[in-house]
C-alpha cells in the first residue's frame, strides 16, 4: 500500500543503497554490449558546490541514462581535479595561511586534508542527486597513478621535442606569484585614465602619448607610429627621450600602432600588453624589467622601487603633473586581462618556464573539430574560435607546491636537464636523486626543479587515468 505523503528523506536513501548494493549502474568489463564511455570532466576543488556544477553534471547523467536504455554498457566514472592552484587558492581562503608560513611540506599536507574532506561533500552531493556515476572507479589527480602518468607523460612529450624549458616572458600573477597559461586569464572591465605626456623630439619638438601605464616609463624601450601615418613618417628612425628620465628611445613604424588611438605615437614597454611583447620580439628590443615577480616596482624604477604597481602609478602622475609633463587626463573604460582565479591583473615578467608546442600544431588542432560530432553544434564553433586564438605555447610550469612535480634535475656542474628514470616515478626530484650520473659531464651533484606542472596538464590525461 503506498503511503499517504511520501517522504523523499526516508525514500531516497532506501533507493540509493539498492542501486548501489545490485550495482545498477556498474560498468560490466565481460559485458559483450556496446561500449559508451564517458570521460566526465573532472571538477576542481575550489570551494562549495553550486547550481552550475549540478547543472552541467546532470547533463552528463541524462546522456548516461539513455545510453543504458538504448542497450550500452556504460562507463561512467568519476574524478576530481584536486592537484593546483585552485586547491591551493581554497587553502588560503579557508585556513588563512599562505605557503610560506608553514613551509612547503606542511602545506602540501594541509591541501591534501582540504581536498579529501571538500570531495566527500562532492561525492555525497551527487550521490544525493542521484547520480549514475560507478564510483568504483573514482581518482584523484593527484594520486600516486596520475602523477605517474602526468610524469611518464611530460618525459615522452620532453623526449619528442614537444616540451621545451625556455627564459621567456610569461603571463604572470603577482598575487599568486606564478606563471599561468592563457586559458587561466579573464577579461575584466574598469574605469581606467588616460594620461597624454610629452617625448621630446631631437629637434626639440614635442611628440605625445598617451597611455594608461605611466608607471612603465622607466621600461619604455621605444616609441611605434603605423608606417603610413603620414604625421609621422619623418620621424622614424629618430630618437625620442622620455619624460622625466630624459632618456633616448628609437622611433619605428609598425602597423600594429593605431593611428586612431591617442595621437597616433605609442611607447613600446616591456612589458605593459601582449603588443609590447610582440614588438620587443619582432624588433629586437631590449628588456627592462621595472615590474618584479610581487608586483612591486624594481630598481629599475630608480626611487619608485618597492612601491604595488597602482601606487607606483599614482605617483608618477604626481610627478608629471608638477613638472608640467601632464598634459591632458581622460577618463577610460579599460579591458585588462587578469587572472581568473583571483582577478589580479596579470603581468609580463621574465622567467624560465616549461612549455608545450601547441602553435606549431593549430592546423591540425583545428582540422580535428572536424573529425568530432558536436552537440550541441555551436560548441564546434566556440572549439575552434579558441584554438584560433591560442596567440602562445602552452607554459605548463606553476611557482607553487600543491601538483605533480617535473620529474627533472639540474646538473650543478655544467647546468644540463637531467630527467628521471621511468622507473622512478612518480617522485618529488627534491626528495631524490637522478638514477645515473650528469649525460653531459657525468657530474653527480643535482639541483631539483621545484616547480609543479599546470593542474590542465594532469586533467587533460582523464581518459588515460580513468581508463
Amino acid at each position: 500500500m503506498l503511503p499517504r505523503k511520501y517522504n523523499p528523506n526516508s525514500r531516497e536513501p532506501e533507493w540509493r543503497d539498492q542501486w548501489q548494493s545490485r550495482g545498477t549502474y556498474h560498468y560490466r568489463p565481460d559485458s559483450d554490449a556496446p561500449l559508451f564511455a564517458i570521460d566526465t570532466p573532472p571538477p576542481t576543488v575550489s570551494g562549495q558546490l553550486h547550481l552550475g556544477h549540478v547543472y552541467s553534471y546532470s547533463q552528463t547523467d541524462f546522456l548516461a541514462r539513455y545510453r543504458r536504455m538504448q542497450g550500452d554498457n556504460v562507463y561512467y566514472p568519476m574524478g576530481f581535479d584536486d592537484n593546483g592552484l585552485p586547491t591551493e587558492r581554497l587553502v588560503e581562503r579557508q585556513e588563512g595561511i599562505r605557503p610560506e608560513d608553514v613551509g612547503r611540506q606542511k602545506f602540501i599536507e594541509i591541501c591534501l586534508a582540504t581536498s579529501e574532506k571538500a570531495e566527500a561533500e562532492y561525492q555525497a552531493l551527487w550521490q544525493r542527486l542521484g547520480l549514475s556515476i560507478d564510483w568504483r572507479y573514482t581518482y584523484r589527480t593527484i594520486d600516486e597513478d596520475a602523477r605517474r602518468l602526468a610524469q611518464a607523460s611530460f618525459l615522452d612529450l620532453l623526449a619528442r621535442g614537444l616540451a621545451y624549458r625556455q627564459q621567456a616572458p610569461a603571463l604572470w600573477c603577482p598575487t599568486c606569484q606564478t606563471a599561468i597559461a592563457q586559458a587561466d586569464v579573464a577579461d575584466l572591465n574598469r574605469l581606467s585614465e588616460y594620461v597624454t605626456i610629452p617625448f621630446t623630439l631631437a629637434d626639440g619638438g614635442l611628440l605625445p602619448i598617451a597611455t594608461t601605464r605611466p608607471e612603465l616609463l622607466p621600461a619604455c624601450v621605444a616609441v611605434f607610429v603605423h608606417p603610413e601615418d603620414e604625421r609621422f613618417a619623418h620621424l622614424v628612425g629618430q630618437m625620442a627621450r622620455t619624460p622625466l628620465s630624459d632618456r633616448p628611445v628609437p622611433i619605428l613604424a609598425d602597423i600594429a600602432a593605431d593611428p586612431a588611438k591617442g595621437s597616433g605615437a605609442v611607447m613600446c614597454c616591456t612589458f605593459g600588453d601582449s603588443t609590447d611583447l610582440a614588438w620587443w620580439r619582432t624588433h629586437e628590443l631590449p628588456l627592462i624589467e621595472a615590474i618584479g615577480r610581487d608586483g612591486r616596482m624594481t630598481a629599475a624604477a630608480g626611487d619608485l622601487a618597492g612601491l604595488m604597481v597602482p601606487e607606483a602609478r599614482g605617483r608618477i602622475k604626481e610627478r608629471l603633473a608638477a613638472a608640467g609633463l601632464l598634459l591632458q587626463r581622460e577618463p577610460t573604460e579599460q579591458t585588462v586581462t587578469t587572472h581568473d582565479r583571483c582577478d589580479t591583473p596579470i603581468e609580463f615578467i621574465q622567467t624560465a618556464q616549461w612549455f608545450i608546442n601547441v602553435l606549431d600544431h593549430k592546423e591540425r588542432l583545428l582540422a580535428a573539430a572536424d573529425e568530432l560530432e558536436w552537440r550541441p553544434a555551436h560548441m564546434k564553433a566556440r572549439y575552434q574560435q579558441w584554438v584560433s586564438n591560442l596567440n602562445w605555447d602552452w607554459c605548463i610550469s606553476r611557482q607553487r607546491y600543491f601538483g605533480v612535480p617535473f620529474p627533472v634535475w639540474y646538473c650543478d656542474g655544467c647546468g644540463a636537464i637531467q630527467t628521471a628514470d621511468p622507473a622512478q616515478l612518480p617522485l618529488d626530484p627534491t626528495a631524490a636523486q637522478p638514477a645515473a650520473p650528469c649525460a653531459q659531464c657525468g657530474g653527480t651533484t643535482f639541483t631539483a626543479d621545484g616547480d609543479v606542472m599546470d593542474t590542465w596538464a594532469t586533467s587533460s590525461l582523464t581518459p588515460q587515468i580513468a581508463a
